[in-house]
């Protein structure tokens, strides 16, 4: 049985390894505003203006610059060359008759260097005909898919969704039911867009320049986008993302016909420096580019009309941290006066305090420890403290975890206080009607893992942390604290009972002086609870990291294993299971927010194979709960923490595996 033991405790914990290979992301599955990205441009200044039909604004083409409207297409392909192979087309337009056999371009993706169509959209009075290069040993030739589209040169808004997929087309109009099409030649499954350009509206020629209004241009990678956008109130406007120069500027019909003046509205577009805002610009829109603004000229002063929605674009790795020895854990934090921190809780006998300097972490101190686990940061009035977890004994034998405090004048953590652990896993820090408690997560006492953690609290007359009560918990790794109301809850995560992981984690409630068990909750293995709210809803997710019991040894498929995000149930008093997501090995769970949207990443460390496994960040879909929105690559996760800077955002994740942790800038938009 030991032998199993220590089996499963190197398989969380880790050994030295080879590293991981470079993240190379691609578009990932997000919606990529063709529109928006192209009207951003320094050419789209005189290119484009406003005008309402219909209560409704689209953008007109200026018929001299049919180039004016594009960009490279590694702008959103920055991580490869590559069309995706599914995907859709999301176009809301209103089309003026055309003359017959006329034909307009809505989008174009053109070879800069051969000047061929690569893939393109136009229509003509009954169809619209989707274009793409295919080739195969006889050479290169043009496929077009024709769907008939009658009404669509009716002079009234449409939404249009095409969907691609293999050797499948479908086109969708106002949520109605797709026209579907089995061609005998499948969109490419390696369509190059090196050196490529997207065109909006044109050929870059005046010859098939779109004369219409256009309000929506959407490319949504591997996914059919009918489902993201229906049903809808108003289904000739379904809505995946329109851009900031066109958003909210809703207006009042007009005999359904283009408002002439004045009641246009001219645009500036720009990238640079704020133009100024003059008795000649009065009343007029300015769209900042660069911040995706709109702002309209008001007394002399630009004033605010819509602020940009910040959203997650995408993540990249902004620094490559060595650390003294493989890490367990990190702690970011940050201490009023001296800078942000990164504390790493590190194998091997010295563990690391890093400062964040020019924009990166550079070593500031470095703390003797023993197996560190895990750090807490936590402050108590004007103190400020750091607590380690030991997972080993120190050199005389002695099993000790120590709390480190801040000085002012040396600018350095210095050992403050030890106590006594056992194997401990975590510290939690928190604060009840104004009095400070710490719980350490004691794991097990020699081959015992059924033992007791314990909770302690702050004395202001001694000025040390004193026992103040004992809760048996079997292999614990974590404690989450949170409240609810005017209640407070502690929860653990027991992760091995000393025959199975299969066993009841604990929530509990403090009540009259003391927690008491609240409710149980089966897990597998637990190492992480994360507590998280949107809204008025209060979530709970664990992360369950493997499924073991003595029958059933030690199987690699074991490791794949459903985590579970739990929702309190107001009325029922209880939480109740919201979402099951399969991760591999799961060890942490990380809750972030970017401007307006949730997100979860988490840890994943191994899959019964291998350590290089990807770690997922999911985004909150509201009905549809957490989707999985980016894969990372990462390598014997153990931890995630987020943190801000006047920089930008970013995530850090220690590696269990390797002596090196990174940290990834999340890009928005």
């Amino acid at each position: 049985m030991s032998v199993l033991l220590t089996l499963w405790a190197l398989l969380l914990l880790g050994a030295p390894g080879r590293g991981a290979r470079p993240w190379e992301p691609c578009t990932d599955l997000r919606p990529l505003d063709i529109l928006a990205e192209a009207v951003s441009t320094h050419s789209a200044t005189d290119a484009v203006r406003t005008l309402q039909a219909q209560g409704v604004r689209g953008l007109q083409l200026a018929s001299n610059a049919p180039h004016a409207l594009s960009f490279p297409a590694s702008r959103i392909f920055s991580r490869c060359d590559f069309f995706p192979e599914e995907f859709s087309i999301v176009i809301t337009l209103k089309v003026p008759s055309l003359l017959p056999k006329k034909n307009e371009y809505l989008m174009t993706v053109l070879s800069e260097e051969q000047d061929t169509l690569l893939l393109g959209l136009r229509y003509s009075p009954t169809q619209l005909h989707f274009l793409f290069v295919s080739e195969d040993s006889a050479g290169t030739w043009q496929t077009r898919i024709s769907f008939r589209s009658a009404a669509l040169t009716d002079s009234q808004w449409h939404t249009l969704v095409l969907a691609v997929s293999a050797g499948s087309f479908s086109l969708a109009s106002d949520c109605g039911p797709p026209l579907d099409i089995a061609a005998d030649v499948p969109f490419p499954a390696a369509l190059s867009v090196r050196g490529a350009r997207f065109f909006v509206g044109s050929r870059k020629r005046t010859k098939g320049l779109f004369t219409g209004l256009l309000r929506q241009l959407v490319l949504l990678p591997g996914s059919d986008a009918s489902s993201r956008v229906c049903p809808c109130r108003d289904a000739k406007l379904a809505v995946l993302s329109i851009p900031p120069i066109l958003q909210g500027l809703a207006g009042t019909p007009e005999d359904n016909e283009v408002l002439r003046p004045p009641y246009e509205t001219h645009m500036k577009v720009t990238l640079g420096s704020r133009p100024p805002c003059t008795k000649a610009e009065d009343a007029q829109f300015w769209f900042d580019a660069g911040r995706k603004g709109l702002f309209l000229c008001v007394g002399r002063q630009w004033v605010s009309v819509l602020a940009a929605r910040e959203r997650l674009d995408y993540v990249e790795e902004h620094q490559s941290l060595p650390t003294n020895a493989e890490t367990l854990g990190v702690e970011v934090f940050a201490i009023p006066g001296a800078g942000l921190f990164v504390a790493t809780a590190n194998r091997k006998a010295t563990s690391a305090i890093y400062k964040w300097t020019d924009g990166k972490f550079s070593s500031y101190q470095d703390i003797p420890t023993h197996q560190a686990q895990s750090w807490r940061y936590f402050t108590i009035g004007k103190q400020t403290f750091l607590a380690v977890a030991n997972f080993e004994p120190n050199e005389k034998g002695q099993e000790f975890s120590v709390i480190y405090k801040w000085s002012r004048t040396k600018l350095r953590f210095r050992p403050y206080q030890r106590v006594a652990t056992h194997s401990a896993r975590d510290w939690e820090a928190f604060q009840m009607a104004g009095e400070h408690f710490l719980a350490v997560a004691n794991h097990r006492e020699g081959d015992n893992h059924n033992i007791d953690s314990v909770i302690y609290k702050w004395n202001p007359r001694t000025r040390l942390f004193e026992a103040n009560q004992s809760i048996a918990t079997s292999g614990a790794y974590d404690w989450e604290f949170f409240t609810v109301g005017p209640y407070s809850f502690l929860a653990v995560a027991n992760a091995f009972n000393g025959t199975s992981t299969r066993l009841h984690s604990h929530l509990y409630v403090w009540l009259l002086g003391a927690f008491r068990l609240f409710q149980s909750f089966l897990t597998f293995g637990a190492a992480d609870w994360e507590v998280f709210r949107i809204g008025e809803r209060v979530f709970l997710a664990v992360a369950n990291s493997h499924s073991y019991t003595a029958e059933t040894q030690m199987q690699s498929d074991s490791y794949v294993i459903n985590s579970v995000i739990y929702e309190l149930n107001v009325t029922a008093q209880t939480f109740v299971t919201f979402q099951e997501i399969p991760t591999c090995s799961a060890l942490d769970w990380e809750f972030f927010s970017v401007g307006e949207d949730y997100f979860l990443v988490v840890a994943n460390s191994f899959d019964g194979h291998t350590f290089l496994v990807n770690s997922i960040i999911y985004r909150w879909q509201g009905y549809e709960g957490f989707v999985a929105a980016h894969s990372l690559p990462t390598f014997g996760c153990r931890d995630w923490e987020t943190f801000s800077t006047a920089a930008g955002s970013y995530l850090v994740y220690s590696s269990a595996k390797e002596p090196l942790s990174r940290v990834l800038r999340l890009r928005t938009r």
